[in-house]
């Protein structure tokens, strides 16, 4: 088989460009003839096309990008495969993404999505996203690397770290994981709150908006925001340094960094719904809180991110969720547990990594992979 994997290539520390980057790391390391570009670099694409004359192209993305993913390589009588996330609703497309015979998602809820929004799922292939697990795997915390980070972010030996990765950490559930340590201040040992997120605009105004709901709850002086840009080598020790890892995610098609912390072997903290019901197990690798509200929508304005020439209101026959909130008090008695409880912190760790290990590794994902497009397309 020969493949072009299209994606954020040279990979950027995000979750897209990480779920591409595997792939194709994980096809070379079984020896498959294999090549990157950038989704968007129609140029370099049509050279590869030229020369390496790829047997199939996977585009990651979610389906506003079909146009790079899908349409382009079609243009070139090449055989397209989109590998896709949810970001709530499908607005367009629909007749592209029916024609393929074969589309990936990153887990069964993104499949749920995509089949309620018009998509026949006959054709659509659950393919998680892969996991480091040379990279991301357990540290001693003595190790000078982790007592570093830890150093960094002014957490001391005695305090427990609890940390959320996002690119705002609000829609990975902070909000929700403050007022649930607020309940429970004081009844827990030492605690920090580490809330690492991406440098930009629209980050900058959500952090300003935590910030003030810290201070409102009285935890703002165990709040630490870090906005500094990171690379991917940096991940799994900042990973490692924490004691819980917390993410009770408002929307999740996957949730690569709750796989990465299970990896590290440390105890995960999420919601018990979408993507997470694929890679998280309540009670045995992670505790998942319920679902408290779910957030509806009657319309939707979309516009060229869309592939709409202007501004097009899509208005539903049925209210669309697009996105969850977590119980506090579901959160405020799990974290209750793990932060009293040594040993169950151990456990669940100890179950999450070996999970990961066996369902989730990046070269396992690849073999998932060949497998799939093996049966469905019949290219080997």
């Amino acid at each position: 088989m020969r493949a072009l994997i299209l994606y954020d290539y040279p990979p950027a520390p995000g979750g897209l460009s990480t779920q591409g980057d595997l792939l194709y790391k994980g096809l070379l390391a079984l020896g498959i003839d294999a090549h990157a570009a950038h989704a968007e670099s129609d140029q370099e694409k049509e050279w590869y096309y030229q020369w390496f004359k790829p047997d199939v192209v996977v585009g990651i993305g979610y389906w506003g990008h079909l146009p790079h993913l899908v349409l382009h390589p079609q243009r070139f009588g090449i055989a397209a495969v989109p590998w896709l996330v949810a970001d709530g609703y499908i607005a367009n497309y629909q007749d592209v993404l029916n024609a393929l015979p074969l589309i990936l998602v990153t887990s069964q809820w993104v499949k749920e999505m995509y089949q309620r929004d018009g998509i026949d799922g006959r054709n659509i292939e659950v393919l998680p996203v892969g996991c480091d697990t040379d990279a991301f795997r357990p540290y001693d915390k003595q190790d000078p690397k982790i007592t570093a980070v830890r150093q960094s972010l002014g957490i001391r030996e005695e305090e427990l770290m609890i940390l959320t990765v996002g690119g705002d950490a609000a829609s990975k559930g902070a909000q929700e994981i403050m007022q649930a340590l607020a309940r429970i201040n004081g009844k827990v040992p030492p605690w920090k709150y580490v809330c690492k997120v991406w440098p930009q605009a629209r980050t900058e105004l959500q952090n300003f908006a935590d910030w003030k709901l810290a201070v409102e709850l009285g935890i703002d002086k165990q709040v630490v925001y870090t906005t500094c840009k990171v690379s991917r080598d940096f991940m799994p020790f900042l990973v490692s340094a924490c004691d819980i890892y917390a993410a009770p995610s408002r929307l999740e098609g996957f949730g690569m960094p709750q796989v990465e912390a299970g990896a590290c072997e440390k105890p995960v903290l999420s919601l018990k719904a979408m993507g997470m019901l694929d890679t998280l197990v309540h009670g045995e690798t992670a505790l998942l809180a319920d679902v408290a509200e779910h957030v509806v929508v009657r319309e939707v304005i979309v516009g060229e991110e869309a592939g709409f020439d202007n501004r097009h209101t899509v208005i539903f026959n049925t209210p669309r969720t697009v996105g969850y909130r977590a119980s506090i008090p579901d959160l405020a008695h799990h974290l209750e547990m793990l932060m009293t409880n040594s040993s169950l912190r151990d456990q669940l760790g100890h179950a999450g990594r070996k999970r990961v290990v066996e369902n989730f590794d990046y070269r396992t994902v690849a073999r998932r992979f060949l497998k799939i497009v093996h049966e469905k397309l019949g290219i080997v």
